[in-house]
């Protein structure tokens, strides 16, 4: 039965390499297919047309978008330029609603949210108002806010969890703070995360859960500085947690 198979599999393929020599090889094949191809051509002159224009409305529009983005981003990192130093020298009012001649970080977001530099802004946004004590609004932008980095991704997560944390939302801190410990682990701030989750775990009086965090830390991250004292911490949660 399989040498059957075979041998009309390989007749197939004999039959597909002869029908693509004469092609090839036999001028009056090639004239009837293209005598073919152009008749179809003619009879549907008008939809092969449209669908070419299409084709070509559409790269050209790819190709423009993405130079419109790239020449905005350019504009926005410039325009960024001055809130960007208000944060780093703690003037986080100026920094965000900016100085009345200069952007601020959230004229950035509204004008140029779809670039990489109004994205970088809803970072330094977030992180301004978690400063100043305005946590949803904190929430909200550094929710908007994604990056490929793995140490600004993360960081961005604990933000998050620590705005939340102030919001007495432990149980949305604890996610966050989770978030950030998982997010691609590093031996240099993973065990920081986790032991605000452990702590956002213990204010839900989840001393399970907290326990296990400071577990994580004792068996992933030796070297910590963090080390010592999650040994100290689970050693009271279980205190705590035994009956």
């Amino acid at each position: 039965m399989a040498s059957r198979r075979y041998k009309v599999k390989k007749s197939a393929q004999v039959a597909e390499k002869e029908e693509v020599k004469d092609f090839i090889e036999k001028p009056e094949v090639l004239v009837e297919q293209f005598s073919r191809t152009e008749a179809f051509f003619n009879k549907h002159k008008s939809l092969v047309y449209g669908v070419l224009g299409v084709i070509i409305l559409v790269a050209g529009g790819v190709l423009g978008y993405r130079y419109y983005v790239s020449s905005q981003n350019d504009i926005a990192q410039r325009e960024m330029f001055q809130a960007v130093f208000y944060f780093e020298q703690d003037s986080l009012s100026q920094a965000l609603n900016g100085d009345g001649l200069n952007f601020g970080l959230l004229d950035i977001i509204e004008d140029y949210g779809s670039t990489k530099a109004g994205n970088l802004a809803r970072f330094y946004a977030g992180t301004s108002y978690l400063k100043l004590g305005e946590y949803q609004n904190a929430v909200d932008q550094l929710k908007a806010f994604s990056s490929s980095d793995l140490l600004v991704q993360s960081r961005a997560y604990a933000l998050i969890g620590d705005a939340y944390m102030e919001l007495g939302n432990y149980a949305d801190a604890a996610d966050y703070y989770d978030r950030a410990s998982n997010h691609r682990p590093n031996e240099t701030i993973t065990s920081q995360y986790l032991m605000k989750a452990a702590l956002a775990y213990e204010k839900q009086s989840d001393f399970q859960q907290a326990i296990a965090r400071y577990d994580q830390i004792l068996a992933d991250h030796y070297g910590s500085a963090d080390y010592q004292d999650a040994k100290k911490y689970k050693a009271r949660l279980e205190a705590l947690a035994s009956p």
